[in-house]
């Protein structure tokens, strides 16, 4: 049996690809060739070429036919199109922000995203609302018009080993390694973004390969099954290096240094994948506190070049210390103004002393 892999050198790709070597697939990549990983064994066949465009795709595949193909990168509509009639199989990966509210929060009303958001929720349905989103919803749409039988998976933030610049978690890590004395967080960091282990993720993947039949046609949200806040993961990154550090949280409006390492917005975006685990049976391979320990092992053992790190972190500490030197300054002085709110507000039930009809201390 003969798979392709379009991509295969990204956080998840190593592990699809040697997934399916130990199914017994005889297995070839296609990617640019920017980014060779000693994960993929010697045995895989890479074909060099650039899947974004369809003049490019068809030069490097052409003759070509394949039992299975996984498509984790590149434009993957004008993949589809491609290998209509050449794959007996077709799985590929996407993400979910063609939803409605998930990149414009105003979009929808109540502003935002449900908890949880299911495979059906509305997506963004014309260029005026948003282009990008438009045309990744539009994208899913040509999957399963050029492969009926296809199966499409909405990835979310992937974390692991070979993310680009190290992800979010390399921001903390590398603040933690410059041993900084605090993290600015946003709203608290209370926000809940789904994200998964880049393993866990493949391991999903490979489950719609091992079972055809219940996945073909169907879209899946994919994630850790427990997700953890932002504030919960800056806490599990700092035990894991034994570190000690203020977490200092303020307004979204004004946390400019965490933009790299969380979300613009504060409203949740949390994926319901209560369906993938029903029609393919998913459990994480790794649980999240586990998986987020192996990924600051990983980039302590392979930090990012300078000036590649962290989304474009700047790590522009002194711009941080004033930021968070004003913000200070300023709570002292709005907790010094005077309140009429009492300290201790009492719930509205009486808690009587002894029984009678006198009612309690506060006449309830």
């Amino acid at each position: 049996m003969k798979a392709l892999v379009v991509g295969g050198t990204g956080p998840t790709g190593p592990f699809i690809v040697n997934g399916l070597l130990q199914r017994g697939y005889e297995v070839s990549i296609f990617h640019r060739g920017n980014h060779e990983v000693d994960e993929i064994p010697p045995e895989v066949e890479h074909i060099h070429g650039d899947p974004h465009f369809r003049e490019t795709i068809d030069e490097a595949l052409e003759g070509r036919q394949f039992d299975l193909a996984v498509v984790t990168y590149g434009r993957l509509r004008l993949l589809a199109k491609a290998l209509e009639g050449r794959v007996g199989r077709f799985v590929s990966v996407g993400g979910y922000v063609g939803l409605r509210g998930s990149m414009d929060p105003q979009a929808a009303f109540p502003a935002g995203m449900p908890i949880s958001v299911a495979e059906d929720a509305p997506v963004v349905d014309s260029e005026e609302e948003m282009r990008v989103a438009y045309l990744i919803a539009k994208t899913e749409q040509q999957v399963l018009k050029s492969h009926p039988d296809a199966t499409h998976f909405r990835y979310p933030a992937v974390y692991g080993p070979r993310q680009m610049g190290g992800g979010r978690e390399w921001s903390i890590v590398r603040r933690i390694l410059d041993r900084r004395p605090f993290i600015v967080l946003p709203d608290a960091g209370l926000s809940l973004i789904t994200s998964g282990y880049a393993a866990n993720m493949a391991h999903a993947v490979l489950l719609a390969v091992d079972q055809p039949e219940p996945s073909a046609g169907q879209i899946y949200h994919c994630g850790d099954e427990q997700q953890l806040t932002l504030h919960q993961v800056v806490e599990v990154i700092t035990q894991a290096l034994d570190y000690d550090w203020e977490i200092v949280c303020m307004p979204n409006s004004i946390a400019h240094p965490a933009r790299y390492y969380a979300e613009e917005t504060s409203h949740h975006q949390l994926m319901d994948i209560s369906k993938v685990k029903r029609d393919l049976g998913y459990e994480d391979v790794h649980p999240v506190r586990d998986a987020l320990g192996m990924t600051v092992d990983w980039l302590v053992a392979h930090p990012p070049a300078p000036g590649k790190g962290g989304m474009g972190d700047p790590f522009d500490y002194p711009a941080e210390d004033r930021l968070v030197t004003a913000y200070k300054q300023s709570m002292e002085q709005l907790a010094a103004m005077p309140s009429t709110v009492p300290g201790k507000i009492a719930h509205p039930y009486a808690h009587p002393k002894e029984a009678g009809p006198g009612g309690d201390h506060r006449k309830r």
